[in-house]
């Protein structure tokens, strides 16, 4: 089965990691804890009080069974699990596991940043005797070695950030366990992948990642004629890099340059597009590969989408806001004179390859812009990714790599992780993406696409929306100031002063998250966690209007 199982004492991370390594394979998240609560019907720390640990270990056995029914999921363990022969012997049947080991030390610390007896008070480390919780960790983890040690694959987590802790995971589920559909380990730069109802989607983002384009195609079975799609900037800054790739990796490769800007994301400038592939005699084998920023990833996709039925669609995004976003998640388009993106499709790339080293040509202002869309991933469902963010805002502004690649790999990850679970629309989740979104594509319209780059109208949206959820009571004063802060220091807007306050309002009424009326407002709930109010009162939409117009 395909399943990886993560065992380990507590504190070594196997949440963490577990999270990550399933964001970026694209697989369930399980973890048995949550399923014994769920058994149970109350919390660990009431079990353990009310019932004693023999009690808990037959829950979590229980918990155990269940889970190894299904497949495709990253399971992390409960620290006690692997006590039982039984359930080390399920768990190898049923997948490759894989034990993050940190030493005692560490596994206090990480438990106890604030210090021995501040926070939360871990049942099993309330020792005997006096004991402190660093000499019972190393009694019980010197008790549990040899279980520990059935794992499939041990992994040192002491020194390792949680990516790095993932890639290792990965790269030994894939090379050592045998695991079915684990993407290649290129792995330092697959940031996620993505799985939907048709096919599996693997992200890479990194710089040097255009050398490997056609290598990557290879590897997800794209081995005959690409048609290359591109603007008239970005072909010949990074055109001839990407056609090398493909054609040294034995793909033929055509090429269509459009005029940049967004007049070609056209009915007319796609009628060429069909033109130039019916004259190359493509066929439903060959594949098309969008080279550019959102305008030429709508086009290309639209044209993949629809021309003989349906080809199969890469993406080589070069724009950041089209790296963290637009690329991820198949959604194309065309306009129409009476809108944006009226005609589309839903078309699932096959591939994405983004190339970090793209961002160095893009003018301080559309980097900005891009920016925007990363810290709303952030905000919405990543705090450790906001927190970085604050952390290191003008390194990653400078573009410093590693740093660079790895907050895009990150933002990548989170959208890529909300359209594998909502690939349609359907459920309700993929509209978290739109944070921000209602107050700034309002602004758009009122100024006729003009004034704003989408991340800049983006992000005085998200300016509103987080004033919405303090009205609201979802928030507190905090949250406001440090998404304030952050925006400023990466360059952004977090108002228009000026903006026609009525033509913004019209804008709104006929916004595609309004129904029946009612708007449907995305808003923060804290820190990474994010949530959808259509209750949001009239005078408190408007206070948030008057803030940043």
């Amino acid at each position: 089965m395909n399943n990886i199982f993560i065992t380990g004492f507590m504190g070594a991370g196997k949440t963490s990691v577990g999270q990550a390594v399933a964001r970026q394979l694209g697989w369930a998240y399980v973890d048995t804890d949550d399923v014994l609560e769920r058994i149970a019907g109350k919390s660990i720390e009431a079990v353990f009080a009310e019932d004693g640990e023999d009690a808990f270990r037959a829950l979590e056995s229980r918990a155990l069974d269940e889970v190894c029914g299904g497949e495709r999921q990253v399971i992390s363990t409960g620290g006690g699990i692997v006590k039982s022969a039984a359930n080390r012997e399920r768990m190898r049947a049923a997948g490759f596991v894989v034990c993050l080991e940190a030493s005692a030390e560490t596994v206090v610390h990480r438990l106890y940043p604030d210090g021995v007896g501040q926070g939360a008070v871990r049942p099993l480390l309330a020792g005997p005797n006096g004991e402190t919780p660093l000499e019972r960790a190393r009694t019980l983890k010197e008790e549990r070695a040899a279980a520990y040690a059935d794992a499939h694959w041990t992994v040192h987590t002491d020194a390792l950030t949680i990516t790095d802790a993932a890639q290792e995971v990965i790269r030994a589920a894939r090379t050592i366990g045998g695991v079915g559909n684990v993407p290649p380990a290129g792995a330092a730069d697959l940031a996620a992948v993505v799985r939907s109802s048709s096919h599996s989607c693997p992200i890479f983002a990194g710089t040097g990642v255009f050398d490997r384009l056609g290598e990557l195609c290879r590897s997800v079975g794209l081995t005959t004629t690409a048609y290359l799609i591109s603007d008239s900037n970005v072909f010949y800054s990074h055109g001839r890099r990407a056609q090398i790739a493909l054609e040294s990796a034995d793909i033929p490769v055509h090429t269509f340059v459009v005029p940049a800007g967004e007049n070609s994301k056209s009915l007319d400038t796609l009628a060429l597009v069909y033109q130039w592939l019916a004259e190359q005699r493509a066929e439903r084998g060959h594949f098309v590969v969008g080279l550019g920023g959102g305008v030429v990833g709508d086009l290309a996709g639209y044209a993949a989408a629809t021309f003989n039925r349906g080809l199969p669609l890469v993406q080589a995004p070069t724009s950041l806001a089209a790296m963290v976003d637009a690329s991820i998640g198949g959604k194309t388009a065309v306009n129409l004179e009476a809108g944006k993106n009226l005609v589309g499709a839903f078309h699932q790339p096959r591939l994405v390859v983004a190339e970090v080293d793209a961002l160095d040509t893009l003018p301080e202002r559309e980097l900005a812009s891009g920016w925007a869309e990363a810290i709303k991933h952030g905000l919405i469902l990543d705090a450790d990714l906001f927190e970085t963010f604050e952390a290191h805002a003008e390194a990653i502004c400078r573009l410093e790599r590693p740093l660079a690649d790895d907050v895009v790999r990150r933002s990548m990850a989170v959208k890529a992780d909300v359209v594998s679970r909502d690939e349609r629309e359907t459920l309700g989740l993929r509209i978290l993406l739109n944070y921000g979104h209602t107050i700034g594509h309002a602004l758009e319209a009122a100024t006729a696409y003009g004034e704003l780059l989408h991340g800049e109208a983006v992000a005085i949206g998200m300016t509103a929306a987080v004033r919405i959820s303090r009205a609201m009571g979802l928030i507190g004063d905090d949250l406001v100031e440090r998404q304030d802060a952050l925006l400023r220091r990466f360059n952004l807007p977090t108002s228009f002063p000026g903006a026609d306050r009525d033509a913004v309002r019209q804008a709104m009424s006929v916004d595609k998250k309004t129904s029946a009326g009612s708007i449907r407002w995305v808003l923060l709930d804290g820190l990474g966690t994010s949530l959808t109010r259509n209750d949001v009162p009239a005078e408190i939409v408007e206070d948030a209007l008057a803030a940043v117009t």
